[in-house]
């Protein structure tokens, strides 16, 4: 059987899976999703449970590129601007749900999280089941987000009707998510795509986040491993501490790339593998401020606050 042919075979399977109301772990360019139907309240309630995640923290919908987004969204003259430069892509909208769009995907909230993947299977997928989906990070909630099918299966083994295998993720960190629900936008959650993109697209800069947490990664603890992160502004620093902790008998590590793409694609596997080693603390060498660098200090930072 070709390649070809097994991803046809697993999509169609995947896609029934999904219909009979099932969840099952989805590839993304970003990170795999644990993936329901967003219409099916049962199967979404499994999503919820599956993760352990609180009913009142939001879910992304996926949509499919040939899906209308209107009918999930209300999208204002911003937000169609930068769907239209962005996707499919690895950015996500907040905007006013329409009357479609039930409370146990939006926790209630008067908005709706919507995004376009890029990743061909997904898309695939979604054609093929012609429905909003919703796709949390496919792992127990607030632990490090999954970029390979394998990862998928350490954290939620026979939980899981199924895990369509993408191979890894080609962006390694979650997506932007841009409130477009006013006129001012404000960056809820960094990613590959930038503020200073997404002001080229708009004519607009980025308000600064405030207000609750209203989208995924709003949480002040999150992708947290086992092992305690300590974040290091330089390698020199992490080294300095390393060398102390060695002499203390504390087992450690240390994570840095000096190519943010790489440090992007890396940093969730390097969290992971420190806890495969049983080690105790991850020193996490900040990347500067820039690009891809600023969504991979975010995840840092909230891995730290653990």
């Amino acid at each position: 059987m070709t390649d070809l042919s097994r991803i046809t075979r697993d999509v169609a399977l995947a896609s029934s899976v999904l219909s009979n109301g099932g969840i099952i772990g989805m590839p993304t360019e970003t990170v795999y999703g644990l993936a329901a139907l967003a219409l099916n309240e049962q199967a979404v309630a499994r999503v919820f449970a599956t993760k352990g995640r609180p009913t009142s923290h939001p879910l992304i919908v996926h949509l499919s590129p040939e899906e209308n987004v209107d009918r999930w969204g209300v999208f204002n003259e911003n937000a169609h601007a930068i769907a239209k430069a962005a996707w499919p892509g690895p950015i996500t909208l907040l905007v006013p749900r329409t009357p479609l769009v039930p409370d146990w995907v939006t926790g209630g909230r008067d908005t709706v999280a919507i995004r376009i993947p890029s990743h061909p299977i997904a898309i695939e997928l979604l054609n093929r089941v012609s429905d909003g989906i919703v796709a949390p990070s496919a792992n127990r909630f607030g632990q490090v987000s999954p970029t390979r099918a394998e990862h998928v299966l350490q954290d939620l083994g026979n939980d899981v009707d199924l895990i369509l295998d993408g191979g890894p993720c080609a962006i390694g960190l979650e997506s932007t998510i841009v409130d477009c629900a006013s006129e001012a936008l404000q960056i809820l959650r960094p990613g590959k795509i930038t503020a200073l993109q997404i002001a080229e697209i708009t004519g607009l800069n980025m308000a600064i986040t405030n207000g609750p947490s209203r989208a995924p990664g709003m949480m002040i603890s999150h992708y947290a491993p086992h092992a305690r992160v300590e974040l290091c502004t330089s390698l020199d620093e992490a080294t300095e501490k390393g060398i102390a902790y060695e002499k203390q008998g504390v087992s450690y590590s240390i994570i840095h790339h000096e190519d943010l793409t790489e440090y992007a694609l890396s940093v969730y596997d390097d969290l992971r593998l420190a806890d495969v080693n049983g080690v105790k603390v991850v020193l996490a060498v900040l990347p500067y401020d820039d690009g891809i660098g600023t969504a991979i200090r975010d995840r840092l930072t909230k891995a730290s606050a653990h």
